[in-house]
């Protein structure tokens, strides 16, 4: 039976998220129109995926699969593949398309670093992806426990590539730095939308902030990886989504991701309208025409979604681009 993937978990996610947030449980309700064909996935049923639940509650660690309601857990679950989103499960914004809750944040936890290798051990990962929830409370933003989770991962897989997809780090002076110094392998920071739709669906958030954390990272170190990604289906146009690719290429970010926007609960901002895959791969097109090493577009397409695969990709593309 083809159906959504919304495990109990990410629902009782949602139920504390209106709890915690009264304006997001008070937005009007917004009905999601039905999913069309290219767009549905199978509920997980893998044995592997079960093991992988079993090993996050075990390790009590947070992953960006469940508490965003990701459609791919399934697919990448069973195959071992998690997001790990540190820092809590409780974010200080209220962003109009992000299932995470919002609230008053979580105590920092000093031994998630351990619990986090322990995991990236016992799964057998070649390349992990670190997130976590915006801490506009902390006077670092995060940037430092960041950095003790990178650090860690060096010592106890020293083969595992590290992937890290931060917040904005808004009047953060240093937190950047501290990142970047730690020496992930990507760095990855999505814009999400077109700047004329941020007062409504980035609300907290500034679009050149955003950008120019992007461009400050590679400044930082010309040899790391950048990233962002997009999502599409929010009313954004086509010639508003090119502009958003010129200006991630003039800061040399060398990655991009496009997928559709899919409605978490009806309290989220709306799904203005289902892009078709063929509009998806004119987006691949045109992005592989303005210089990026790498693109993903796709309906299902996430920062995350075969992330290590792609970084393959990605490192092979720089090596093909910089013969002579």
């Amino acid at each position: 039976m083809v159906v959504w993937c919304i495990c109990k978990r990410i629902m009782d996610g949602t139920r504390a998220q209106k709890e915690r947030h009264p304006e997001k449980a008070h937005r009007p309700d917004n009905p999601s129109p039905r999913k069309p064909d290219w767009i549905r996935v199978k509920a997980p049923v893998s044995r592997e995926y079960h093991e992988t639940v079993g090993l996050m509650r075990a390790l009590k660690l947070n992953t960006v699969c469940e508490e965003a309601a990701c459609p791919n857990i399934g697919e990448c679950w069973k195959h071992k593949h998690a997001t790990f989103m540190i820092l809590g499960a409780v974010c200080t914004r209220a962003c109009a398309f992000c299932n995470v809750a919002t609230g008053k944040p979580d105590l920092l936890d000093p031994h998630e670093p351990d619990r986090l290798a322990e995991a990236v051990g016992k799964l057998g990962l070649s390349h992990v992806v670190i997130t976590s929830v915006d801490r506009d409370d902390l006077d670092d933003g995060g940037a430092s426990h960041f950095a003790r989770v990178i650090l860690r991962l060096r010592e106890t897989s020293p083969l595992c590539t590290v992937e890290v997809l931060t917040p904005d780090f808004m009047r953060k002076d240093g937190a950047l730095e501290v990142v970047v110094k730690a020496k992930p392998d990507v760095y990855n920071h999505n814009l999400e939308t077109v700047p004329r739709l941020y007062p409504t669906i980035r609300p907290g958030a500034r679009y050149f902030t955003s950008l120019n954390l992007l461009k400050r990272a590679k400044e930082l170190d010309p040899l790391l990886f950048t990233k962002s990604g997009l999502m599409v289906g929010l009313g954004e146009t086509k010639e508003e989504v090119g502009q958003v690719m010129d200006d991630l290429r003039a800061a040399e970010v060398d990655f991009l991701t496009i997928g559709q926007y899919l409605q978490p609960t009806p309290k989220h901002a709306p799904i203005d309208r289902f892009v078709t895959p063929d509009e998806f791969n004119e987006y691949a097109q045109l992005a592989r025409g303005k210089g990026f090493l790498m693109v993903s577009s796709s309906p299902l397409t996430r920062s995350s979604y075969l992330a290590g695969d792609d970084f393959e990709k990605l490192r092979a593309a720089r090596k093909a681009a910089q013969k002579p």
